[in-house]
């Protein structure tokens, strides 16, 4: 996918999970919006609306589709860790030269190998009124435009009063709070993509770094640095559970 390339909504009547080589997928599910480094993929359960995107730079992506059958208790998106043997795997499904019977053996060992991984999304609730999805549209393309509330009344024809009203009406939350929100979002591609947290909060339109920080804090309860490395082990702590469960086998439970 090239940087910026997008899958508009569809569905699948098989699950999917989606995961990119290199680079950073967001993946949308109604208001909720995933970024997906590659070292973690999401599941996505058959017939669930999505669509996804590749962010900043191109991305590869390896998504491969499991039967509906399986695995009937993951009813709902969940991000899991991709450790090495996964990727493996992946890689190996993505192959046009397995027979049937191989694929079929390969497929039934994915379930074992898929394990939730802790992370958080940034919600950002959109509005229905055309004019403010004019907003929202040009502000999820380039999140630092700097335009103020009447700027974008001027834009597309409406009032600021008007524009304030429909922003809390539809999204639940003002437009400086809605605009906050989009930006934290922006971010993540950002830092996923090994950028600093001083050149990501310019990028994404935050006044400086202090008070990016101070947003992400907010929302999170962590600054962005803890958060990915949190993520990190999170992910290395994860794989190393999956791999005592698989040489401990049946029987064995681990505290969280």
């Amino acid at each position: 996918m090239e940087a910026g390339e997008r899958f508009d909504e569809h569905e699948h009547d098989l699950h999917q999970l989606a995961w990119v080589r290199d680079g950073v997928l967001m993946v949308s599910i109604g208001d909720r919006h995933w970024m997906l480094p590659p070292t973690l993929a999401l599941w996505i359960p058959a017939h669930t609306p999505h669509a996804s995107s590749a962010m900043r730079t191109a991305a590869h992506m390896q998504g491969i589709y499991l039967p509906a059958s399986m695995l009937p208790g993951w009813r709902d998106p969940t991000v899991v860790g991709v450790p090495p043997l996964l990727r493996e795997l992946i890689d190996h499904l993505c192959r046009d030269d397995l027979t049937a019977s191989a694929r079929d053996a390969a497929e039934r060992l994915v379930p074992e190998l898929l394990e939730p991984a802790q992370t958080f999304t940034v919600d950002v609730p959109l509005p229905r009124d055309e004019r403010a999805v004019k907003i929202a549209e040009a502000l999820s393309a380039d999140p630092g435009d700097e335009r103020d509330l009447a700027a974008w009344g001027r834009a597309v024809g409406a009032s600021t009063r008007t524009l304030s009203r429909i922003f809390a009406a539809e999204t639940g939350m003002g437009f400086a709070q809605w605009r906050s929100r989009l930006r934290l979002r922006a971010s993540l591609a950002h830092l996923a993509d090994g950028e600093s947290v001083s050149r990501t909060a310019a990028l994404v339109g935050f006044s400086s770094a202090s008070a990016y920080i101070a947003a992400f804090g907010q929302l999170t309860g962590m600054t962005p640095g803890a958060y990915f490395e949190r993520m990190s082990e999170m992910a290395e702590l994860q794989h190393v559970v999956a791999d005592q469960r698989r040489n401990d086998g049946p029987g064995v439970t681990y505290g969280d």
